[in-house]
């Protein structure tokens, strides 16, 4: 009798009710949104934070060159020497002292000192050295003669319009794009993996240790009881993901109602704005639409699907002949290294190679890798892949899953009887030939 559909309804059963499951399910919604509220009110109150910087330009070259903006009040004094001016400015509060002694144009950019009470902002020292660069060099240029507007009328700014033979346009903005979808693909794939294979691996822990798998053993077969962890504990987190999906978008409403905030204002309501007012920014709206339209969603959709299943059963199959091996989480370090480092390196590949030649031969070879695929693949597929490559890589994957699923079951079949003795290489490999 086949008592898969029986497992996974057990296994399924058995997550969604864990209290631990069920807490997290319902909390994690309202911890990500906190977080983001959070960090957006930090952020809002570090962008109203207002500086007040006193200046004291004894060379004259500069004081027009520091003017009070939203976030900085620059105060300037005269008449004062170095050591009354810190003084002041400390007695005052102020944020910091920037100090321009007179001497001459040509060593006044390695005389200008900053005092404050406090080390400064990374990004106050770099608007300040910038707006001193930019002056100090239009003075130099106007000493030697140089007429400014010239320079200004010959800078150029240059943007290739890209096209391919067909004659379909592109951009960079498009390459950025591209990147999101597929990196999006690959990291959630990533994620799920580490996630729900540990959720597996811990499963048949538990039942090892508390002996109940020998009773279970008993009337059903190991490929069979693994298989049923494997697809009970899948879609205990496709039940997972769903739910906080559908809570996000309940908050987002909530929370817009709550404080305020309209969800219609959104940047692309910013950018069609713009466009109204500035008919330049009308052609990269268009652009960007073009772009969006030009992904292959419908490719996309279908081969995330097709992937994403295939990689993480593949995974998990090891993540379940991991847990079987092992008497506690603790001797499943030596084993995980060599499961994580494929995730890990497809990352890398995607990141740093898919998107500088996402048809180069390193690209090419490791979608067709079937511990890397998954991820590189789908990265690869919104820059346009061959249907061919795509279903090669498929088949190769589910060619390699179905090995796996066996090679899995020979040590799961051993292992979960196996007590007391922390296995090795060596003995996993002897367990193969029972």
């Amino acid at each position: 009798m086949n008592h898969l559909p029986l497992i996974i309804k057990r296994e399924y059963l058995t997550k969604v009710r864990n209290k631990a499951f069920v807490l997290m399910t319902f909390l994690t919604p309202f911890v990500m949104i906190g977080l983001a509220l959070f960090v957006g009110y930090l952020s809002s109150v570090n962008n109203d934070t207002v500086r007040n910087l006193y200046v004291l330009d004894e060379s004259e070259f500069l004081s027009e060159s520091f003017k009070t903006n939203d976030q900085t009040i620059y105060t300037h004094l005269s008449d004062l020497d170095l050591e009354t001016a810190k003084t002041l400015a400390n007695q005052e509060g102020a944020y910091g002292l920037l100090h321009i002694p007179k001497v001459s144009l040509e060593t006044v950019s390695k005389s200008i000192r900053f005092y404050s009470e406090e080390a400064p902002s990374l990004s106050v020292i770099s608007s300040l050295e910038s707006k001193i660069e930019t002056k100090l060099s239009e003075l130099k240029l106007q000493n030697i003669g140089v007429d400014l507007d010239l320079i200004k009328a010959s800078k150029t700014t240059v943007e290739i319009n890209q096209e391919s033979f067909e004659g379909v346009k592109t951009s960079k903005v498009g390459s950025v794009m591209k990147l999101i979808f597929g990196g999006a693909a690959g990291y959630l794939l990533f994620m799920f993996i580490i996630i729900y294979g540990n959720m597996i691996m811990r499963s048949v822990i538990e039942e090892k240790t508390s002996r109940i798998i020998e009773v279970i053993i008993s009337s059903v077969k190991p490929i069979q009881l693994m298989l049923g962890k494997i697809i009970g504990t899948s879609l205990a987190g496709i039940t997972q993901v769903v739910i906080w999906i559908i809570l996000g978008f309940v908050l987002l409403f909530a929370t817009s109602v709550i404080f305020g905030v309209e969800l219609s204002q959104t940047p692309q309501q910013d950018l069609v704005n713009e466009a109204l007012s500035n008919p330049e920014a009308t052609d990269k709206i268009q652009m960007l639409i073009n772009e969006f339209n030009s992904l292959p969603i419908e490719n996309l959709m279908l081969a995330f699907i097709l992937f994403f299943i295939g990689g993480y059963l593949l995974y998990s199959s090891l993540y379940a002949a991991i847990g079987a091996a092992v008497d506690n989480e603790t001797d499943t370090q030596q084993f995980m290294i060599p499961i994580l480092m494929p995730l890990i390196l497809a990352i890398y590949v995607g990141v740093f190679t898919v998107v500088e030649d996402p048809h180069g031969t390193i690209s090419t070879v490791f979608s067709f890798i079937p511990f890397t695929s998954p991820v590189v693949m789908l990265m690869r597929i919104p820059f346009g892949v061959p249907i061919w490559q795509q279903v090669v890589s498929l088949l190769i994957l589910i060619v390699t899953f179905i090995f796996t699923v066996w090679f899995a079951a020979k040590i799961y079949r051993v292992g979960i009887l196996m007590y007391g003795k922390k296995p090795t290489y060596k003995e996993l490999f002897k367990w193969l030939k029972y």
